[in-house]
């Protein structure tokens, strides 16, 4: 990838991972960058060869033009939805940046972070979901701890719903 620099999304398709991706377009992305969206999936237990190759790695990087196709990612176990895939696209066509997803099975917390190094990436943009104290501390907040273990800078993008 060159001198292109790469810029992670922490993508989970819900809106408040809409309006981290829709931040990093509009505040971080340029031409020439790799926009990497970084999914996780719970763990599973799969049969075929290759998932459980990737449970440990990752997915291998899949380019807009295959992630944009639900048959396709059927087989990954995502569905990825139609404003973050028209976010993407568009992004890629007028910024002239290229887009690639990256799947992680596992805690999210810990896959983000390994994402940061196995990438690698420059800099991480995640969504924050606003959960009040109570729910942070009895669920744990991914947003804070990416922030607290990532190797790059983080920016978190809250979401006042």
């Amino acid at each position: 990838m060159g001198d292109c620099r790469r810029v992670g999304v922490a993508v989970d398709f819900s809106p408040c991972s809409r309006k981290a991706l829709k931040w990093a377009v509009d505040n971080i992305s340029r031409s020439g960058d790799h926009l990497i969206l970084v999914t996780v999936r719970p763990e599973g237990h799969y049969e075929e060869g290759e998932m459980q190759l990737w449970e440990a790695t990752g997915s291998p990087l899949i380019p807009l033009l295959e992630f944009s196709q639900p048959h396709i990612m059927k087989k990954y176990g995502i569905n990825p939805d139609p404003e973050t895939l028209d976010i993407v696209a568009t992004a890629s066509r007028q910024k002239e940046i290229t887009v690639l997803m990256k799947i992680y099975w596992g805690d999210a917390r810990e896959k983000i972070c390994e994402s940061i190094d196995s990438i690698p990436l420059d800099c991480l943009v995640i969504g924050n979901r606003g959960l009040g104290k109570l729910k942070r501390v009895i669920m744990g907040s991914v947003s804070n701890y990416v922030v607290s273990n990532a190797t790059c800078p983080v920016t978190v993008v809250k979401s006042h719903d």
